[in-house]
């Protein structure tokens, strides 16, 4: 991801200027596509592309024009977020595109060393949330498993034996101590996820992300580039 998010760098002025350009001229997308007519070069017969025309379709990134790949990658495409950094080695060390993407290739096997520790405490979130939730099943609707807990952790007098005939019964009486709990995780999940999302409006989470994603890869990034990328600026 940090690959991604060292490739916005290169598109920052550029779709700058593209945003202000459409705003000067009052650009409508929806009204180009619809009422732009048909070019007069041969490449269109009856409002559809001849085959000719069709056969120069792009099937690859890397067959793609510079505009292409800006635009794709103002929408954080990874792949073409890629090949504008491919293609900035290719203009900073002056070599062909193969030889760049052997660069490329070592910056980003440099970017991914680490990652399954990084990743770890998502997976422990993962497995606890999916844990969590798989239990609260019978610890609401098992008696077996409702008679246990109250027992270990309740401790409160169950209903007689005749109203704990049905799931639906069981999990009426074992609701007077799972509400609580279970609301009060929820609401505690639901207060960090608002917190979070408040951050993200700030900036906060990405200018953080990016400093953490940045020191260490700019390191090693260093020693495998004969140069640095030009339009590139660790923090």
């Amino acid at each position: 991801m940090s690959l991604l998010h060292t490739s916005r760098a290169l598109l920052s002025k550029t779709s700058s200027v593209a945003r202000k350009a459409a705003a000067n001229h009052n650009f409508n997308i929806t009204r180009s596509f619809t009422n732009a007519p048909s070019p007069p070069d041969g490449n269109f017969k009856d409002g559809k592309p001849t085959l000719q025309y069709a056969k120069g379709l792009p099937k690859t990134f890397a067959s793609m024009s510079n505009e292409q790949i800006l635009q794709l990658a103002e929408l954080k495409v990874p792949e073409a977020c890629r090949e504008c950094i491919v293609r900035d080695i290719m203009v900073v060390d002056q070599i062909e595109y193969d030889d760049a993407m052997k660069i490329f290739e070592k910056i980003a096997k440099t970017n991914r060393r680490g990652m399954q520790i990084y990743a770890l405490p998502f997976y422990t979130g993962f497995g606890a949330a999916f844990t969590a939730g798989i239990l609260s099943v019978p610890l609401v609707f098992d008696l077996n498993t409702v008679n246990w807990f109250n027992d270990v952790m309740v401790t409160a007098e169950m209903p007689p034996p005749e109203d704990l005939q049905t799931a639906l019964e069981v999990g009426s009486a074992s609701w007077g101590w799972m509400e609580p709990i279970l609301g009060q995780i929820s609401f505690f999940l639901l207060c960090m996820q608002f917190a979070r999302s408040q951050l993200e409006n700030l900036g906060a989470i990405s200018r953080s992300a990016d400093r953490f994603r940045a020191s260490p890869f700019n390191q090693d990034f260093r020693g495998i580039r004969s140069k640095h990328i030009g339009a590139i600026r660790f923090e």
